[in-house]
């Protein structure tokens, strides 16, 4: 019962304080509708049984592996928003006293309720955007309500994310329950050890060594296994290898910073190059979709002129395809851009405080938090093509790898996804305006 009322403590905030409950739900609800309709429509594709159902639904597995990756990593994100508060709250508790199991308990508590209750909403969102989804053509004619996913696999996916709402919050508990005094002072920054860029070396290499075996497949099961796990495996790796490299290239940063805003920006990534992390992932994913996009199209282009009815209509669906998935990628961009900055400006009002009233004027501020993002940005964006070009060139060959048309549309991808995250950098101005206006929330 006493768990129960400090849940219910915690969970009373002021309206100042609102907005890190309102940031995971609106992240959760995102995460839950993209995901219940990219499985609606794979379910689509794997009602066909006739001759060519096999290669819709190979493609449906390369959709699948590149975009449910990305909105785990992004429902995993979304657990951690806001993180800097729930800690300071539990590590004052750990001082006070409080077991490691009473704080275990409170964040499981609170993170599970907030993810379920977002979920829920995105169930909601993809009920009502299920008539519009079910308008998409494909082979001649609409998808239809076959998008639908059973009540019980809806339920299944709302248990899931709230699952993983409670997993990602634990794992981010290590240093409220071993350092509680090293977390309420702020006198550790988290460590990301190299190890991370060996694992995820080695993965890609061994990503492009089945790929390149995989011209000998012949069974389509063999098939889709390696596509899912090569591709779904190799956005997995850029999560666990990101954070460790915008830590190397933002310590340089910080030993050449000349100016007050290039060493706020560099000290502003190594605080935590996890959250500087989530902050730049969407667009690192949004790259690495970029490269198979733009293998699509000069695939597309290459066997336009067939005369075949068949494959015209192949092609055009392929279009379709790709189309769909870039901008599911961007939509993740976008909720992962907003609420992510919304979220840091909270984690660090603190900072954002201290800075306005010794003076500096609130433009360097936006000057320096636009820094800390677009400075990773550039790193992540090339790396995570890269990464895709070195996965993918051993299936198309550098003729179309290299095609202009693959150059072009990555480079629009690219530039759509950065666009995007300017544009919540702007967006949020208000909110650090607001923290400036209230500086002293309750907690």
């Amino acid at each position: 019962m006493t768990t129960l009322r400090l849940a219910w403590l915690f969970g009373r905030r002021s309206v100042s304080a609102r907005s890190t409950v309102v940031l995971p739900v609106v992240a959760f609800a995102v995460v839950t509708a993209l995901l219940l309709i990219v499985a609606g429509g794979a379910q689509a594709f794997f009602s066909w049984t006739d001759d060519i159902a096999g290669l819709y639904q190979v493609l449906a597995v390369i959709a699948l592996s590149l975009l449910v990756v990305p909105l785990v990593a992004l429902g995993g994100s979304a657990a951690r928003l806001s993180a800097r508060r729930r800690d300071d709250r539990l590590a004052s508790l750990r001082l006070l006293g409080a077991t490691p199991a009473l704080v275990t308990a409170l964040t499981v508590i609170e993170s599970t309720v907030l993810a379920v209750a977002g979920a829920i909403a995105g169930v909601v969102l993809a009920l009502l955007a299920s008539p519009l989804v079910a308008l998409i053509p494909f082979r001649g004619e609409p998808l239809g309500m076959s998008i639908l996913l059973s009540p019980l696999w809806m339920a299944v996916t709302v248990a899931a994310v709230g699952a993983l709402a409670a997993l990602s919050a634990v794992v981010g508990l290590r240093g409220v329950i071993l350092s509680p005094l090293g977390v309420r002072t702020r006198q550790q920054a988290p460590r990301v050890h190299w190890v991370r860029a060996l694992i995820a070396i080695g993965v890609v290499v061994l990503v492009a060594v089945a790929m390149t075996a995989l011209r000998a497949a012949a069974d389509i099961g063999i098939v889709m296994v390696v596509l899912a796990v090569g591709f779904g495996g190799s956005i997995a790796v850029l999560n666990l290898v990101g954070p460790w490299v915008l830590r190397v290239v933002a310590t340089g940063q910080a030993r050449r910073a000349r100016t007050a805003r290039r060493l706020l920006a560099a000290r502003a990534v190594l605080e935590s190059p996890k959250a500087a992390w989530r902050q730049v992932s969407g667009v690192a994913m949004t790259s690495f979709m970029a490269v198979f996009a733009g293998v699509g199209v000069a695939l597309m282009d290459a066997a336009g002129d067939s005369g075949d009815p068949q494959s015209r209509l192949l092609v055009g669906d392929i279009r379709t395809g790709v189309l769909i998935t870039v901008i599911a990628s961007f939509l993740m961009v976008a909720c992962s851009a907003g609420v992510n900055q919304a979220a840091a400006i909270l984690d660090r009002r603190d900072l954002y405080v201290s800075l306005d009233r010794i003076g500096m004027p609130v433009g360097e501020m936006n000057a320096a938090r636009s820094r800390a993002v677009m400075s990773p940005l550039r790193v992540t964006a090339i790396g995570s093509a890269v990464t895709a070009a070195v996965v993918v060139f051993p299936l198309t060959g550098a003729s179309l790898l290299l095609s202009p048309l693959t150059l072009v549309s990555v480079a629009a991808c690219l530039a759509a996804g950065v666009l995007l995250v300017w544009a919540a950098l702007r967006a949020t101005r208000p909110v650090l305006r607001r923290v400036l206006a209230e500086p002293s929330p309750s907690l």
